[in-house]
């Protein structure tokens, strides 16, 4: 297809078409009425209706070619719509949430279970994907911090490429999905974890925490990036000029398609930032922001800022040039109903093949957090099973679990009765899930079911929609009534495993010590129940690592392991009520549970690191390894962890950086050596000249299991 031909032939309504957004449900003339439609809710003409180039959240294959065909029809161009949707973590087949995913550390695994979610979207005629989130999350009061893959900037973009991966692929419109990264920049660092809030932070945090992530996708050549809501440093991210095109474009390359979050353009006028939608129209395509989500400031008001000469047609044709390209390339003038097929969905989404994925998935991406000595359960000695809890059978699903149904969620009682359909099993709920449930007038049936039972599973959390856009919370505990029932079901059965539902990490420092066991399942999905159970009573061994930290309180938020280096460090937390160094009076610096921790059914004992020299020069590698081994009984999986420190450089650096990470599997006495290649890049940082460069100094090096390790090695770098 000629764009290039067929850009010169197009009107400026046209164009502005191209560069204008709206939901499926607004687009279908049957559904339009005077309540609905885009023509009666932001007084569209029918000549801009027409030429409206995307639109997101359809239903499915049916859907998709009605809309298709009705917009072809009406088109004078022809030129075909752009579908879009939220495939963030499966499309009907869903496995765990991202920030459950980025606890497995497997970025093989990740690639492997979005390119099944593209495979299933595409069968519905998705062409883009609102994925992968790199938000760098520190803050768990945060409600999307469960799209993410938490506080680590290093982890956030290897998930993020892996993402990247999966849904691209070689982009086979047949399999692939385009990737749209969001949500730049720095929208997770949200002022005290309310969602939309202001961000205002150095430019040295930006770069070295928050940007990475972006940056890393771009270089996976991700065709898509969706700005933020958020005001960074003062400007809204859609309108921001250093933000997207110095930073994006020029610095970085990226010469793909850049949209807005839903409504952004227009809530510039909200923010304070613009007083018109003129304004808003010249700000966003100034900072070259392509497609604007569910407004019509550029279709209102950019013929006359091009009669004004405050934007040219030039920077409208560059956009729209942009939009074309992208269509050129998911082969919609050739096939602009793509792949999408009713009966190919139906043999292709939850398929067995793909049930199995996610499984696996759910499996890999728990984390046994407690065990004393109670898990793995003994199936033979589990003769009456009790599953307790409002999460017990519970088959919710998030906001972004896309077409995923609730009716096809295995949940733990179900999981447990396929795993042992020959046991006893019996259920009581116990109390409400509601966010500040404080009946527990179930409780007192539930504790007798608990007694008359060898075993019992306790199910609790919060539910999906707790997590989610929107929201934040400000406390993060349990419910009275679920930890009331945590406290009296183990009082009467010891042989307690307790589940936990979440998409955030929570405040459990009132509860921990009731728990004998306690695993996190997240938000597990579709296959959530068979995965839970095949752990439990282990059929499947715990492999999963925290992406982001459990606090002891909300007063410590926002948490993380790479916090900066402070002149009055606590150095001894066994004093951590101490005066005159950076802690709390009445509570340890530490958190419940660190970054990078998570328990296993055997044991690993991982030696010393040795480094193969003490001096590095530029350009040079330098390898740094251990021995790890299995001390235990069965085989294990564990993720070595890679972390350096700069000790002294131009500006205060971090305790220390995740740089790099490793899965490796042993049986019982096996024993492994595993090295890690450090190079100039690790070392580099945003340094005091304003531009990353490594320092000449000394550094520290830890390879462990968990970010608290203590062993490290000592090396010198010189430039």
């Amino acid at each position: 297809m000629d764009i290039v031909g067929l850009l010169k032939t197009m009107t400026l309504v046209e164009k502005l078409g191209q560069l204008s957004q709206y939901a499926s449900a607004w687009l279908d003339t049957s559904l339009d009425s005077p309540l609905t439609g885009p023509k009666s809710q932001i007084k569209l003409t029918d000549e801009e209706y027409t030429a409206i180039g995307s639109t997101f959240s359809f239903k499915n294959a049916t859907v998709m070619k009605k809309l298709q065909e009705q917009h072809l029809k009406n088109d004078p161009k022809k030129i075909p719509l752009l579908f879009m949707d939220n495939v963030v973590h499966g499309y009907r087949t869903i496995y765990p949430v991202p920030l459950g995913m980025s606890a497995t550390f497997d970025v093989e695994l990740v690639e492997e279970c979005c390119a099944m979610a593209a495979k299933e979207a595409v069968t519905a005629g998705v062409h883009v994907t609102f994925a992968p989130m790199v938000d760098v999350s520190r803050d768990a009061r945060w409600g999307r911090c469960v799209e993410s893959a938490g506080e680590d900037p290093y982890l956030n973009s290897e998930m993020g490429r892996a993402q990247v991966r999966g849904y691209q692929g070689n982009m086979d419109p047949s399999k692939n999905i385009a990737a749209c990264v969001k949500h730049y920049a720095a929208y997770g660092q949200a002022e005290a974890g309310r969602d939309y809030n202001t961000t205002d932070m150095s430019e040295r945090t930006l770069r070295d925490f928050y940007l990475p992530a972006y940056q890393a996708t771009v270089d996976e050549d991700v065709r898509m990036v969706m700005t933020s809501f958020n005001a960074l440093n003062g400007v809204p991210s859609s309108g921001n000029k250093w933000l997207v095109k110095d930073i994006l474009r020029d610095e970085w390359g990226f010469d793909g398609v850049v949209i807005s979050d839903f409504k952004a353009f227009d809530e510039m006028r909200t923010h304070g930032y613009c007083e018109t939608e003129s304004d808003c129209a010249e700000k966003a395509m100034n900072a070259t922001s392509d497609i604007e989500m569910m407004s019509a400031c550029y279709f209102r008001t950019i013929p006359a800022l091009i009669e004004q000469g405050k934007l040219s047609m030039q920077q409208i044709d560059e956009a729209v040039l942009r939009v074309l390209k992208l269509k050129e390339e998911l082969g919609l003038f050739e096939n602009p109903y793509s792949f999408a097929s009713e009966e190919e969905s139906e043999k292709v989404c939850l398929c067995a093949e793909h049930r199995a994925l996610a499984k696996k998935a759910v499996v890999k991406s728990a984390v046994l957090l407690k065990n004393e000595n109670i898990l793995p359960f003994d199936k033979n000695k589990a003769k009456r099973i009790a599953v307790i809890g409002p999460f017990g059978d519970y088959n919710g699903l998030d906001q972004w679990a896309c077409r995923g149904r609730n009716e096809d969620v295995v949940t733990v009682l179900q999981g447990i009765k396929n795993l042992l359909p020959n046991k006893e099993i019996v259920f009581a709920r116990g109390c409400g899930d509601e966010i500040n449930a404080t009946d527990c007038s179930d409780i007192e049936a539930a504790v007798a079911t608990a007694k008359s039972c060898d075993t019992v599973i306790l199910c609790v959390g919060e539910r999906a929609d707790f997590s989610c856009e929107g929201k934040s919370r400000m406390e993060l505990r349990l419910s009275k009534a679920q930890k009331t029932l945590i406290n009296e079901i183990v009082k009467v059965n010891k042989n307690t495993a307790v589940v936990l539902y979440t998409g955030r990490p929570l405040v459990l420092t009132d509860c921990i010590d009731d728990m004998p066991a306690l695993m996190t399942a997240w938000l597990p999905g579709t296959e959530g129940g068979n995965a839970i159970a095949e752990l439990l009573f282990g059929d499947e061994n715990f492999s999963g690592k925290l992406s982001m930290t459990f606090p002891r309180s909300e007063g410590q938020l926002p948490i993380s392991y790479n916090a900066y280096k402070t002149g009055r460090p606590l150095l001894n937390e066994d004093n951590w009520a101490r005066g005159f160094v950076s802690c709390y009076f009445d509570m340890p610096n530490t958190p419940l549970f660190s970054f990078g921790y998570g328990l296993s059914y055997t044991d690993f004992e991982i030696s010393v690191p040795e480094i193969n020299k003490t001096e590095m020069n530029s350009g040079e590698t330098l390898t740094v390894s251990v021995k790890v081994k299995n001390i235990g009984k069965r085989n294990g999986e564990t993720v070595l962890q890679l972390y350096i420190c700069d000790e002294f450089a131009s500006l205060v650096r971090p305790i220390k950086e995740l740089k790099g990470f490793k899965k490796i599997e042993l049986k019982p006495n096996e024993e492994r050596a595993v090295s890690f290649e450090i190079t100039e890049d690790m070392l580099k940082f945003w340094s005091a000249n304003g531009k990353f460069e490594a320092e000449s100094g000394s550094f520290r090096v830890w390879v462990s299991d968990v970010s608290t390790a203590t062993e490290n090695v000592r090396f010198v770098f010189s430039k």
